[in-house]
């Protein structure tokens, strides 16, 4: 027996007997607490006080050994000794994430259900001895822990990122105002605009954050049916089943896999604040010296509230809410920005339901910088596309067989022979002058069996990065053709002549399936000359830096030349700093804000959607709200 003292607490049972007998031909073995200051380790079975125990094994530099039985498991550690970020709290917390079901097993235990466990049978209670007493052996605190399944005593062992919101070993701190200064980011040459290449970190980051146990991102799922490439990245989430996907597309599986965690990061960023504790409550009227002002966002219609189903708050400016602080690079100095509009899946009874917004402008990146530039593409895709769809723009047709790089009409012939498909271009850029594009699949054979029109956006600062984007969101969509059945297209006849039917995101593809809505596209399919890529070039014409920050400077100047501001929030967590990363969300106020549901589009208080279409030449004249598209927009 070695000269060592362990200390065991917890509830009686057959496992915690078994660890017993496991430690006891080794070690010396007490049950008294008091004692941990001569032991060289303490190992809890079961116990209910695993934080108090933690401290106490802090104070004395003792190492603890949590073993608990849940969701037919054993969980053998952390191992910790409570004076580092990454404690048994921690380690608890991230597999209730990565569990899809954990909604649904706290409700089943609150009305009494104690049915889910399976038994911890002798054998099983001899394995788990067995891994209690190597964790023992080994002596290393980590930030791993051991998993013994019960169905099929099967063990692995996983790793975990802290809970920087942990109440025992972490803790946000409060937000505070704090400036933006970009930062000079060499790049590898002028045409890339990452400041690093991720492939060569391809299995580090998914060793760091995917993981079935207790990963930020649950299991990678490669979609074999798919047209191209596609991977999806499901985000471990409280919202659980309901949570959103990271997606990788793109034309081969390793860059799809990367690129669907890097996704599922950034929708991890944007759900709720996880960097810094929010503390700025008030209303407007309160804060307007230091404040965005929300009405700038867009709101919805006066008489959009007196709709029996419609969940959302008047705004005024005495509504009470909570704000975040952002960076105004319009004003060059913080601002506070309604929180509701910075983090998209807020829970919160006591703050206002006021707005309805969703994950766009949010973007992770390799730097600050790097984040911004990409929220403020995805802002300036998503106000092309609603700008075009709401006015009515006529753009112009580009060929995508003109594009130098070929791989865009390998793409587009890939798809008209595996769908039967054209795709159609449009160059949708705006006065910004920020590479945009419209997609559109329209079928060549047209019948009530399949989906008429399917429509994606895409924008770059290289153009044809944009549209091979583009394409890829499209191949997607053409999946549609096999689920288009007789249900689909009474859903999709339904909303035809209901608008308000289109509820979520999904209804507005579908909607366009119907061939009773193809002429709502007539503006754009009216026969007109069809442009190269060549012919447009000055539209997208963009200095060749070899610093990121010049380009992020250079997008910045293009949209407050236009009279707009830019508003950047910084969402970064401790879980994307672990990589490298940052995450951010983009707001600029005046563009058209994407939403989901018929009934949630704001358009109101955005006098930009009525001018610009005339200023570009698109209109003979500015525009009223009556003159706007009263259709349901059609970006999936």
């Amino acid at each position: 027996m070695r000269d060592e003292l362990i200390v065991l607490t917890g509830a009686g049972g057959i496992l915690h007997d078994r660890v017993r007998a496991a430690l006891s031909r080794d070690f010396a073995v007490v049950d008294d607490p008091a004692q941990l200051r001569g032991a060289s380790a303490a190992v809890s079975v079961d116990g209910d006080a695993d934080a108090d125990l933690c401290k106490a094994c802090a104070d004395t530099g003792t190492r603890l050994i949590p073993v608990r039985t849940e969701h037919r498991k054993v969980i053998i550690g952390p191992v910790t000794t409570g004076t580092d970020t990454g404690c048994p709290t921690c380690a608890a917390y991230r597999r209730r994430l990565a569990d899809p079901h954990a909604a649904e097993r706290e409700a089943l235990r609150r009305h009494g259900d104690v049915s889910a466990p399976a038994v911890c049978t002798s054998m099983a209670a001899d394995v788990a001895a067995g891994l209690v007493l190597d964790e023992v052996v080994r002596g290393r605190a980590d930030r791993t822990f051991r998993r013994l399944d019960l169905t099929d005593l099967g063990v692995s062992r996983h790793r975990f990122l802290p809970d920087p919101a942990c109440p025992d070993c972490g803790g946000l701190p409060a937000d505070v105002a704090e400036p933006i200064v970009l930062r000079s980011r060499p790049k590898p040459s002028p045409d890339v605009h990452r400041v690093r290449e991720l492939s060569t970190m391809d299995n580090e980051l998914i060793d760091m954050y995917v993981d079935d146990a207790a990963g930020v991102v649950r299991p990678l799922l490669l979609q074999r049916d798919a047209p191209l490439v596609r991977v999806v990245a499901p985000v471990s989430s409280l919202r659980g089943t309901q949570s959103q996907n990271g997606w990788g597309r793109t034309n081969d599986v390793p860059s799809a896999r990367l690129t669907a965690v890097l996704e599922a990061l950034e929708r991890a960023g944007g759900e709720k604040p996880g960097g810094r504790r929010t503390v700025v409550h008030g209303s407007y009227r309160e804060l307007a010296d230091r404040a965005l002002d929300p009405r700038t966002l867009g709101l919805y219609p006066d008489d959009r509230y007196g709709s029996p189903d419609f969940r959302f708050l008047r705004y005024d400016e005495d509504l009470d809410c909570s704000w975040v602080w952002g960076h105004s690079f319009g004003r060059d100095e913080p601002v506070l920005v309604p929180e509701r509009h910075a983090y998209y899946a807020l829970h919160s009874p006591e703050d206002p339901r006021f707005v309805y917004e969703i994950s766009n402008g949010c973007a992770m990146g390799g730097c600050l910088e790097e984040a911004i530039l990409y929220g403020l593409l995805e802002v300036a895709e998503r106000d092309a596309f609603l700008m075009t769809w709401h006015a009515r723009m006529p753009v112009p047709r580009v060929d995508p067989f003109s594009a130098a790089d070929r791989t865009i009409p390998l793409m587009v012939e890939h798809l008209r022979r595996r769908f039967g498909y054209d795709i159609l271009l449009f160059c949708t850029t705006l006065e910004q002058g920020v590479p945009s594009f419209w997609g559109m699949a329209v079928d060549r054979t047209p019948g009530p069996d399949r989906p008429r029109v399917l429509c994606a956006g895409g924008s770059a600062i290289r153009p044809e990065k944009a549209v091979l984007n583009l394409l890829h969101e499209l191949a997607h969509l053409l999946q549609l053709v096999d689920t288009y059945d007789g249900s689909a297209r009474e859903r999709a006849r339904r909303m035809v002549d209901d608008p308000h039917e289109v509820k979520i995101m999904d209804d507005h593809s579908l909607l366009y399936c119907h061939e009773a809505a193809f002429d709502r596209f007539d503006f754009l399919l009216a026969p007109r000359r069809t442009h190269s890529f060549a012919d447009l070039a000055d539209r997208w014409r963009w200095p060749r830096h070899h610093d990121l920050r010049d380009d992020v400077r250079e997008m910045i100047r293009r949209y407050r030349d236009s009279g707009l501001d830019v508003v950047v929030v910084d969402q970064t967590t401790a879980d994307h700093r672990a990589g490298g990363f940052a995450c951010v969300k983009v707001i600029v106020p005046g563009t058209l804000p994407m939403t989901f549901g018929h009934a949630n589009r704001r358009l109101d208080d955005l006098p930009r959607l009525l001018t610009v279409p005339h200023r570009l030449g698109y209109r003979d004249r500015e525009l009223t709200v009556a003159d706007l598209n009263p259709h349901p927009h059609p970006f999936p």
